[in-house]
């Protein structure tokens, strides 16, 4: 269990922070920059510079903390720091952080220009089984999520176990809950695995795994033209929410805890639409609610959120696209859902 190989690239898992040091030795790049923030930059940033002090010239980028640095003018800062600090073409973007970091630098990273050359060390649990993995990229614009990106595979993957110890548990539950998607959607035997295992602290080999499924589908369909659409189960409705939730609360939902409820609500669309049986809604619907609090979801905000799923990047002829369950461990891409239907599936949820 040390290394998965992607079509283009590696993913290292032991030692990993020891295989960043080799690729940097051997990758012969003129400087190399780290982009990381406050919190990545205090827990997880000694580790790596003790490692690499002593390779080479390098320079530190700092962003704030979460989602509101994933957009143009974050983006853009990143940019002028590049270019203040001379990056060429033959530099080095090393995206140590979350999912926040690796969307936003490999982004920067894949249009300045015209690209360079992008590592990610991913240091949440999140970033770890689905943002570094598969070459996506992207910024959110007026807090519609990566509307706006590339498919731009990194140089490699870098997954330092570790890094989940300076974790709080909510943020743990956060990947936990892709984890769990990639079990319902094509491994009922990784699901059962998940159900009976501590998920507040996950084993390296359930991580192992986790990314296993997601580089498999996306291998298969780098670009999202056919099966890669899976991994969009509970992300139609719970981008939404989450959207919602950024703009409105206090306290705002995570990602984790956002697709959860898009899961159970698209779980409902899937026992109404593709055969989904009762015993697996009710299944995963209690694996949910047991793992993650009760959210207010308020019938006076279904018109917010049908708006916001409007814009949903995955939509086809500006009609509203779900990937849905057929049974615990396979789904069914391309399932029109009309807005009566959506509403359904959120009542679904706030009557629990």
């Amino acid at each position: 269990m040390n290394t998965i190989q992607s079509d283009t690239y590696p993913i290292y898992f032991n030692n990993s922070i020891d295989e960043l040091v080799n690729f940097i030795k051997k990758g012969n790049y003129s400087r190399f920059f780290i982009l990381t923030d406050e919190h990545t930059g205090v827990h997880c940033l000694p580790l790596v510079k003790s490692k690499i002090d002593g390779l080479g010239d390098y320079d530190l980028i700092e962003v704030n903390a979460g989602e509101e640095s994933k957009d143009i003018d974050f983006c853009i800062g990143v940019w002028k720091m590049l270019i203040d600090f001379g990056a060429d073409r033959k530099s080095l973007l090393i995206n140590l952080g979350g999912g926040v970091i690796t969307d936003l630098g490999g982004f920067a990273a894949s249009t300045f220009k015209r690209g360079i050359d992008f590592v990610h060390v991913p240091t949440t649990l999140l970033s770890q089984v689905d943002a570094s993995v598969g070459g996506k990229t992207g910024i959110d614009i007026d807090s519609i999520k990566n509307i706006v990106g590339t498919f731009t595979q990194p140089k490699a993957v870098f997954i330092e176990y570790d890094f989940l110890k300076t974790l709080p548990a909510r943020q743990i539950l956060s990947g936990v809950a892709e984890m769990l998607k990639h079990g319902l959607i094509t491994d009922a035997a990784y699901w059962n695995e998940l159900k009976a295992s501590n998920l507040k602290d996950p084993s390296v080999e359930l991580i192992y795994r986790s990314v296993e499924i997601k580089n498999m589908i996306t291998i298969e369909d780098p670009t999202e033209k056919g099966i890669r659409k899976a991994l969009n189960f509970g992300h139609t409705i719970g981008h939404a929410v989450e959207t919602n939730s950024l703009i409105n609360d206090e306290d705002p939902l995570s990602h984790g805890e956002a697709i959860a409820i898009g899961m159970i609500c698209e779980s409902y669309l899937a026992y109404k639409k593709t055969g989904l049986s009762a015993e697996d809604l009710k299944e995963i619907t209690q694996v949910f609610s047991d793992l993650y609090p009760r959210y207010t979801i308020s019938e006076s905000n279904f018109d917010t959120l049908f708006a916001i799923m409007q814009k949903d990047k995955k939509n086809q002829d500006n009609k509203i696209n779900c990937t849905l369950l057929t049974r615990i461990g396979q789904c069914n891409i391309d399932n029109i859902c009309t807005e009566s239907e959506l509403r359904e599936s959120l009542l679904y949820y706030i009557n629990l």
